[in-house]
């Protein structure tokens, strides 16, 4: 690998930066061949701030409730209960950004259903993350109170996804 930065890779860098800035993103990772011996991985995150971080959570809680009729009924009882999703003991949250899948492939049944038992390690759902399946399990036993995401929506990192009860 040439040890020499390219010029043109500070502008690179500097345009992820501002695509991760205009686009909201946490992060992006990309990887520039140059030839067989020189290549460039460059990976710009950006920290979340704690204040920053609850809008986004925010953002997310809300979506759930047009869709689909299943999750739409659950959502005045938390707003009975003055809750935000992300507030909840029993929030599953997002361990990256992706698209999160409620089940294996379109025929499949979900991993889970609202009123399910689940037990620890037990899959709840999939995030694909650059092409690859990432199974999330579930942080301990519990039954499904509320699913957050619907099938095939993107997620940030942090995002609630679903309540256990």
């Amino acid at each position: 690998m040439n040890k020499r930065p390219h010029e043109s890779d500070v502008d690179f860098i500097k345009a992820l930066a501002e695509l991760i800035r205009e686009n909201d993103l946490t992060e992006i990772e990309v990887k520039r061949e140059f030839g067989e011996d020189d290549a460039l991985t460059v990976r710009v995150a950006r920290q979340p701030v704690a204040l920053a971080a609850a809008p986004a959570q925010v953002h997310y809680a809300p979506a759930p409730a047009h869709p689909a009729a299943g999750p739409a009924a659950p959502a005045p009882a938390a707003a009975a209960a003055g809750g935000d999703p992300a507030d909840d003991p029993g929030v599953v949250k997002s361990p990256m950004v992706g698209t999160a899948y409620l089940q294996a492939e379109p025929t499949a049944p979900p991993f889970v259903k609202i009123g399910d038992a689940v037990a620890e390690g037990q899959t709840i759902l999939i995030i694909e993350a650059m092409k690859t399946m990432n199974q999330i399990p579930a942080p301990r036993a519990g039954r499904v109170k509320r699913i957050l995401v619907d099938d095939g929506s993107p997620v940030e990192f942090g995002a609630p996804l679903i309540i256990l009860e």
